[in-house]
């Protein structure tokens, strides 16, 4: 069997831009890496949504594609009267 074959493992701190790190094992030459987003801070683990609105795109979007429901019609009809 050859020797020297496979990449040397060893650990390897993450640091995350919140100031959580992660440490793993890793092929990687360099010993720390910066991550942006982590478990600790992603809207997906954390259940806090980060909703940016640019321009108002997302009124546009509601705006846009929201159906009337049946009390808005009624309420038109009542107001012809």
């Amino acid at each position: 069997m050859k020797t020297d074959t496979h990449p040397h493992y060893h650990e390897v701190s993450f640091k995350c831009s919140c100031g959580n790190i992660i440490k793993v094992g890793s092929t990687i030459a360099n010993n720390d890496q910066h991550i942006d987003v982590c478990s600790k801070c992603h809207p997906f683990y954390t259940g806090k949504q980060k909703l940016v609105d640019a321009g108002g795109r997302i009124h546009k979007f509601r705006k846009k594609y929201s159906l009337k429901t049946p009390t808005d019609s009624s309420q038109n009809d009542t107001k012809a009267e």
